[in-house]
């Protein structure tokens, strides 16, 4: 079990690094626009997303 969730840690951090790696200067572009947005958009973002996370993971497993 312990040696699933650091695997799938380390695949989340190679995920998270390609986008800064591979255009930075988009990166920086996305976060200002972020900071743009309401709270409540960026919770319904998050919620969005462990929804989705959670529903394929139901969905693998």
């Amino acid at each position: 079990m312990w040696h699933d969730l650091l695997a799938a840690f380390c695949l989340y951090l190679v995920i998270e690094g390609l986008f800064p790696f591979l255009n930075p200067q988009g990166l920086r572009e996305a976060l200002l626009a972020l900071t743009e947005l309401p709270d409540r958009a960026i919770r319904l973002a998050g919620l969005a997303s462990m929804v989705a996370g959670t529903l394929l993971l139901y969905l693998i497993k």
